[in-house]
């Protein structure tokens, strides 16, 4: 098909909205080892998860037999509020690079959250509604995954409570303010609120804060508070399970319209965009029938997966979780201020961590200012204001679409554009005044967290 019979918009019917997830856990060729409880060093049971989390949520993290997982009709009826959401041809930004490459992006930021974290949200609130409970717990960094739950739990009528990174709380108050304007009580962590809270203050006063600071709040807070449960919105299993919408509605515009894709691209935190945008590519991937290049994208101020260790880890800091195995930097790293609020966690999704030590998937770290340059010319060129998480994929499309400008090569790039940064402008003002730093840490810096990965055996 050629370039002038695609649209600029490759758009989706509502008939199309997909009826399942995918789970990737059903076709890894080698299942990624199990959680472990950190008393015993034994996997967890399904019923040991349902301790914080879920009941079904629980059951969705231990399925790695079902390729594709029933929506709930209530979820999928909520998602025709936002869903599908476009695929884009990014003319304008192919002609200012002045590559053959084609350039693909799925927008995820429609909505008020401004980004892809509601896929995941809604369909946790509604298990937990289904469930009987009355209230949530989470942990937030940027914002976007607490705003999400906000929208998500005044649509079941649920309370919750955020904690809210200290460094994104003071960078993006704004946050704080539509979370609230949900219903949603948000308290800056570390705090006095929790036992765990008040340890790492009186330890480091001045601290920044951390998510995995943030989990141990609010998991500490749902374990003492009746009919209530803990959700996350990334490093999960069964996160990634919801996210999968994303790259269903993906394949099915690219084959809509002919279209097959050369290179995979989104930024990486904890592994929900990239795991969701990938999901249904990866099969094929991995059986040999697609020669996809699938690159993620992390920042090298907080690099888990070019320069973490491949260990079993907490993924909180004040040790309450189960044991993972992924990349990681140390459930004691705390990362700098940098403004990628979302992609500050120590760790990665295990399933993530399998694919990258496997070499299914590539890996990409950037600086802060290459991300912001890139951020602002895809704003003057297709007309939105990204994310500095989703921008960390910008910049790797952008370095991908200029080596084919180099080679000649019509590559078809597609990257999810996970979210706007309406809400970032304090990092705008900073990198157009020039006053923008760009902190990677040293080894030392790193051998700090490396340090509070747990001495267990499967580590050696």
């Amino acid at each position: 098909m050629s370039n002038k019979t695609i649209p600029t918009k490759l758009l989706l019917t509502e008939n199309e909205l997909p009826k399942c997830w995918y789970n990737m856990n059903a076709v890894l060729p080698e299942k990624h080892d199990p959680a472990l409880n950190p008393a015993t060093l034994r996997p967890c049971t399904v019923e040991e998860f349902k301790g914080p989390f879920c009941d079904e949520l629980a059951e969705q993290e231990f399925n790695v037999t079902d390729e594709f997982i029933p929506i709930p009709e209530e979820v999928r009826d909520f998602y025709k509020m936002i869903r599908p959401s476009p695929l884009i041809r990014a003319y304008c930004l192919e002609k200012a690079l002045g590559t053959p490459a084609e350039i693909y992006y799925k927008f995820e930021g429609n909505n008020t959250s401004g980004s892809h974290k509601l896929n995941s949200a809604i369909a946790q609130a509604y298990y937990a509604k289904k469930q009987g409970l009355t209230s949530l717990t989470t942990e937030t960094g940027a914002g976007q995954w607490g705003t999400a739950l906000s929208m998500a739990c005044a649509f079941f009528g649920l309370d919750l409570t955020v904690y809210m990174v200290k460094v994104s709380a003071e960078q993006k108050p704004f946050r704080k303010t539509v979370m609230e304007t949900y219903g949603a009580k948000v308290i800056p962590s570390p705090s006095t609120t929790t036992e765990i809270g008040k340890k790492i203050l009186a330890e480091d006063p001045d601290t920044n804060g951390s998510l995995g600071c943030a989990i141990s709040e609010a998991l500490e807070l749902a374990m003492k508070t009746p009919k209530c449960k803990y959700v996350l919105g990334s490093a999960l299993d069964h996160v990634l399970l919801h996210q999968s919408i994303i790259g269903l509605e993906t394949k099915t515009a690219l084959e809509k319209y002919d279209i097959e894709p050369d290179i995979l691209i989104s930024c990486i935190g904890g592994g929900s965009n990239f795991g969701g945008l990938i999901a249904p590519f990866i099969k094929d991937k991995i059986n040999g029938k697609a020669k996809y290049d699938i690159i993620a994208v992390e920042p090298a101020s907080c690099p888990s997966l070019t320069r973490g260790k491949y260990a079993y880890d907490f993924g909180d800091t004040g040790k309450m979780t189960p044991l993972l195995k992924m990349y990681t930097l140390g459930n004691g790293f705390v990362p700098s201020a940098n403004h990628a609020g979302g992609l500050r966690y120590h760790g990665m999704n295990p399933i993530i961590s399998k694919l990258y030590h496997d070499g299914y998937i590539s890996v990409n770290s950037v600086e802060q200012t290459r991300v912001f340059e890139a951020a602002v010319q895809f704003a003057k060129t297709e007309g939105i204001l990204p994310a500095p998480e989703s921008s960390h994929t910008i910049r790797a499309v952008i370095d991908q679409a200029l080596k084919c400008k180099e080679t000649g090569e019509k590559k078809k790039i597609v990257f999810c554009l996970s979210g706007t940064g309406y809400f970032d402008l304090k990092a705008y003002e900073q990198y157009n005044n020039k006053t923008m730093n760009d902190y990677i840490p040293t080894d030392e810096d790193l051998a700090k967290g490396f340090a509070t990965i747990p001495d267990i055996p499967q580590n050696k």
